[in-house]
């Protein structure tokens, strides 16, 4: 469709949502309990906090007068879009989630969702990764979405096994030395 026709929020909008973390059509959305939590403390945080403040400073900037050259009330209204934007998307993540608790997993021996899993590499060097759901993922901190390349390596090997995938740098190798369920 012609951009002619769509409404500026609703192309905006799209576009957030291509930005987001992408889940593989006809997937589950997966979700730790602790990134279901996050996501529905910044839910609660915007639309008890932020999503009042911002309406309180643009009804106080409409009622100076002119809106056109109002400061306030255009960058205020803006800023209420993207929040009213953000909480769109929580809503549908959160109906979408499936939770689930690496605790109660009950196979130990193999790699699933939310498992913490530590691998060594060629040289001997350890590393420690945590398979998470894509909107909790975070590699400097070590969680990785359970969509990379490396969680799918990953994904239902055992103890002393070797994966292989394909990373920026190449083809890699990595033995599993530890597998965990916190």
């Amino acid at each position: 469709m012609n951009k002619a026709f769509v409404k500026d929020s609703e192309a905006e909008e799209d576009e957030l949502e291509a930005l987001a973390p992408a889940v593989p059509a006809g997937a589950k959305y997966y979700i730790t309990r602790s990134g279901f939590q996050i996501l529905k403390e910044e839910l609660d945080r915007l639309v008890r906090v932020e999503r009042p403040e911002v309406v309180s400073v643009v009804s106080w900037a409409a009622s100076n007068g002119d809106r056109s050259e109002n400061g306030d009330y255009i960058y205020g209204k803006r800023r209420l879009r993207e929040i009213d934007r953000r909480i769109r998307f929580l809503i549908k993540r959160l109906e979408a989630a499936t939770v689930v608790d690496p605790c109660e997993q009950e196979n130990l021996e193999q790699v699933f969702f939310g498992a913490t899993v530590t691998v060594c590499d060629a040289e001997g060097e350890e590393a420690t990764y945590q398979i998470v759901g894509v909107d909790e993922a975070n590699a400097s901190d070590g969680r990785i979405s359970w969509v990379s390349p490396l969680a799918k390596a990953l994904l239902k090997a055992r103890l002393g096994d070797t994966v292989r995938f394909m990373s920026p740098s190449g083809l890699r190798e990595l033995d599993i030395a530890d597998i965990q369920y916190r």
